[in-house]
């Protein structure tokens, strides 16, 4: 948690490991400056910002984030595309979970076309009333 966003309890808290416990405080610490990391725009300086941020966390010399910063330079020109471009694949996984519910829905069904139009009817802006014949509407 970033210290603007850290509440006093968490600030103490945080204060009182600098002196008790040095390697959890820096850890922490490391971790609260790696979050700056997405609030970047420009990828010039989220390289820079990066690569200190690797030195720094490997001069720790703790274990599990000498483990992340590799894991950090195995994605580093993945991580520097996001800041240029943040998509994700969050809307593909969301279509993807929409065709599962209707795929459970339509068991029944055996060709693709029915299966199709179960689709369109779940995930399209379908107004189905205003495609009933006047004639046959019986509201």
């Amino acid at each position: 948690m970033q210290a603007r966003h850290r509440s006093k309890k968490q600030s103490r808290f945080l204060n009182a490991l600098r002196t008790s416990n040095r390697r959890i405080h820096r850890a922490w610490v490391l971790k609260d400056e790696f979050e700056r990391i997405w609030h970047f725009t420009y990828p010039g300086a989220a390289r820079q910002f990066l690569k200190r941020w690797m030195t720094a966390a490997l001069r720790s010399r703790l274990p599990s984030l000498k483990r992340f910063v590799t894991t950090v330079r195995n994605h580093f020109d993945n991580i520097l595309s996001f800041i240029e471009r943040p998509l994700t694949n969050a809307v593909g996984e969301g279509i993807n979970r929409l065709l599962k519910i209707v795929k459970n829905r339509a068991s029944g069904f055996r060709g693709l076309e029915p299966f199709a139009d179960l689709i369109f009817l779940t995930t399209g802006d379908l107004d189905i009333p205003a495609q009933i014949p006047s004639d046959l509407c019986t509201l």
